[in-house]
């Protein structure tokens, strides 16, 4: 367990670290210049290539769920436990603040950085969202891409699944999700990619971030409901035949 939890913590710094160090660059410091849509396909690239590396090198230790809403979709589809699930929020909470923190330590060191204007990739709504979107329909955007993407990871993961494609579906997907959801709410999809950037900026992040923190959570949940009535169920193996001399 000390291995799985490790492999959470690390994992989601390195996604929030790498990820949202590419959003910040594109979106606070113009580095991909006055076309927006370059940024979008920048950062939608690094979060799905960073989640597709990651994939491949932590999956064999903890499932690389470096998400909360994964790890809630999973707990209800029966893959772990409570116990296991609880220990991988904390991780996952502690690796995105620290992703952050470490972002923020980096960036800081630019004369060109400022906390409040450049930011640190952080979601939002209404003046916060490039297309101004209300409170109501951020939140049923992040559902939906979140049950979207947590739906197929349940599925590819799945023992019909194809494991040896499954990183490269589950970050092709996670880069969909950014390209039609950084216009609307910058994208959470993930709420310890979303609270650790907000822990750091503060002001309006920080007090939209429960959005970003219940809607991805409500998504994951939905996936496992839509996964549990689509996907056949394992049937539990029959108890072994009593053997007649045995009696």
């Amino acid at each position: 367990m000390t291995r799985k939890l490790t492999a959470e913590l690390l994992g989601t710094l390195i996604l929030v670290y790498f990820a949202v160090g590419v959003a910040t660059l594109s979106f606070g410091f113009g580095a991909t210049g006055t076309s927006f849509y370059a940024g979008v396909v920048a950062t939608a690239l690094a979060f799905g290539l960073t989640l597709l590396a990651l994939a491949y090198v932590l999956g064999p230790i903890s499932g690389c769920h470096v998400n909360p809403a994964v790890t809630i979709g999973a707990l209800l589809a029966g893959r772990i436990t409570l116990v296991e699930a609880v220990g991988y929020w904390v991780a996952q909470f502690v690796g995105g603040f620290l992703g952050a923190l470490l972002l923020w330590a980096t960036f800081s060191a630019s004369p060109l950085y400022d906390r409040t204007t450049t930011g640190l990739g952080t979601d939002g709504w209404g003046a916060a969202s490039h297309i101004h979107i209300s409170a109501g329909g951020a939140f049923l955007a992040e559902v939906v891409l979140t049950a979207f993407f947590v739906f197929v990871i349940l599925g590819v993961t799945s023992k019909i699944g194809n494991t040896a494609t499954a990183g490269m579906v589950i970050g092709l997907t996670l880069t969909v999700v950014h390209l039609i959801g950084i216009p609307i709410t910058g994208t959470s999809v993930n709420p310890a990619r979303s609270l650790g950037p907000a822990l750091i900026v503060g002001g309006t992040a920080l007090h939209q971030v429960w959005l970003f923190i219940a809607a991805p959570l409500v998504g994951g949940a939905l996936a496992a409901l839509l996964h549990l009535l689509i996907y056949p169920q394992e049937e539990s193996e029959p108890e072994p035949a009593l053997d007649p001399a045995d009696a």
